[in-house]
């Protein structure tokens, strides 16, 4: 489902990736670790299409994305959520998700709005039953009429997941999913993530999660690749042990 090849990033005179390659399949949620410094962030700004790389190319589902905008990505099916959270805080919870839903159009419009059109009424009902599906998945049900601006950093971080997956993702970027969770909201994001169905791809530190959750996962260090495979095999990887498990 996502392809990445060959994918090098130079800053300067500094390569912050070094002709990094992998692949996701469709359905797969896979990891990807690293010291800090090792290129986990400037890899999904290349993914999601905010760094254009120096060398190499992404495709998703077999369509290559290397000279596409991120709007453009994300009309595709590739989402992303980043390390801190970005709420609509004047929004409730429930508004928040409906909002990843409003680029589909209405319907027909503003002539539509004002004359209550079936089908404006048809598409709204279905926004709202997909929003209430999300919201339960993500356990937001009872804060969805709650402000975002009002909630603490574990919640907002649960409404960006929402927020995400309303639109029905063929590609999810989670970047460092559980920071400010809790252990309970970290327990329901790992099931909810596993509960998806969607192929996925993820930064992030805490090993328990990762090891959890992941089908596989990608190890880098100084921008490449020293590892590839289940998380069995990487807790064991001598390679990674030095670099970065310890």
């Amino acid at each position: 489902m996502l392809s990445v090849e060959g994918v090098s990033v130079w800053f300067g005179g500094v390569k912050a990736l070094d002709e990094v390659s992998f692949e996701v399949g469709e359905g797969r949620i896979q990891g990807v670790i690293g010291p800090n410094g090792a290129g986990k962030t400037t890899l999904f700004d290349v993914v999601s299409g905010l760094c254009r790389p120096s060398e190499g190319r992404v495709s998703l589902a077999g369509r290559d994305l290397t000279r596409v905008s991120p709007v453009q990505r994300a009309r595709a099916g590739l989402r992303r959520t980043f390390q801190r959270t970005q709420v609509f805080g004047r929004l409730t919870v429930a508004d928040n998700v409906l909002a990843a839903l409003d680029w589909h159009g209405g319907g027909g419009g503003l002539a539509a709005d004002l004359a209550g059109w079936p089908g404006r009424r048809r598409l709204e009902r279905e926004r709202r039953e997909r929003v209430a599906e999300v919201l339960e998945l993500c356990g937001l049900t009872p804060l969805r009429d709650a402000y975002a601006a009002a909630l603490p950093v574990g919640q907002r971080r649960l409404v960006e997941l929402a927020r995400a997956l309303a639109d029905r993702p063929r590609v999810l970027l989670l970047d460092e999913p559980t920071s400010g969770l809790d252990a309970d909201q970290t327990v329901r994001l790992a099931a909810a993530v596993k509960a998806l169905g969607t192929t996925v791809l993820l930064v992030e530190h805490d090993m328990g999660f990762v090891m959890e959750t992941c089908d596989t996962i990608v190890v880098l260090d100084l921008g490449k690749v020293i590892a590839t495979g289940p998380p069995a095999a990487i807790r064991q990887d001598p390679v990674v042990r030095a670099a970065y498990l310890g």
